[in-house]
């Protein structure tokens, strides 16, 4: 497995990356409205990530795929594209962003909850919101990548919920997605141990229903197979000396880890 482990000069590329990763996803909060289309939202993240932080849009032209980012409403799981879907109140949807500063990526991804989400819209976003930090609390040097997964895998499971299996997080830094893979299911004490220096996301997608996906004629759109609701959060993750650092924590999430 060719796991890059990051030089201190990189690191400081990744930090930059990834706050302006995260930057977008605070930018995007007000926008998101009954009634936008995913298509105006995918314009407004462009124009703000080309513009205003003279970076690159990741997704764009990435093995074909035709837009900025990427917009996940409700049973679609990861990867839709976006388009003249408007949304309405009660959807969810998963905005997913990668920008690419100075050579770098910074990836991460948020739920949305368009006007009031029903009681199991809001249980599977949160579910999967818990698990992921869940998830990034076992990142530390001498850990597995299996315990980040089987972490994650016992809390959704605990909760009624399941986790998809066919898409998982992956190391990032110079390249999109590089080695190694981060299952978000699976044995503790299995899998590469951890170094400082490595870079990779944690993202789990959690659906209500059964863990089972099917991938749209677009050749893109991920769904669940039973068209329950899905949810995914997505961090970009550092692992440091003496545990880790979220290189796109945003704003408020800053304020909650500090209290």
């Amino acid at each position: 497995m060719a796991v890059t482990i990051k030089t201190p000069e990189e690191i400081e590329k990744m930090r930059v990356a990834g706050r302006l990763a995260a930057q977008v996803l605070e930018m995007i909060i007000p926008h998101v409205q009954p009634g936008i289309t995913t298509d105006e939202l995918d314009r407004i993240c462009h124009d703000y990530i080309v513009n205003e932080q003279d970076a690159i849009p990741a997704p764009l032209n990435y093995k074909g795929f035709p837009r900025s980012i990427c917009t996940s409403v409700n049973h679609q799981v990861c990867h839709g594209i976006p388009g003249d879907r408007r949304l309405k109140g009660g959807d969810i949807l998963n905005i997913d962003v990668t920008v690419i500063k100075d050579g770098f990526h910074g990836d991460t991804s948020r739920m949305f909850c368009v006007g009031k989400p029903s009681v199991s819209a809001r249980r599977v976003v949160n579910v999967a919101h818990k698990a992921l930090w869940l998830g990034i609390g076992q990142v530390r040097p001498g850990a597995r990548l299996g315990d980040i997964g089987h972490t994650i895998q016992q809390y959704v499971e605990a909760n009624h919920c399941s986790v998809v299996r066919e898409y998982c997080g992956h190391g990032i830094g110079r390249v999109f997605h590089e080695d190694p893979q981060v299952l978000h299911y699976g044995e503790p004490g299995t899998g590469l141990e951890l170094e400082p220096g490595m870079t990779f996301t944690i993202e789990p997608m959690v659906n209500a229903g059964r863990r089972h996906t099917r991938l749209l004629a677009d050749g893109w759109t991920v769904v669940t197979k039973d068209h329950s609701l899905s949810a995914q959060w997505e961090h970009t993750i550092l692992v440091t000396a003496d545990g880790h650092e979220v290189l796109t924590l945003r704003g408020e999430e800053k304020e909650q880890t500090a209290a």
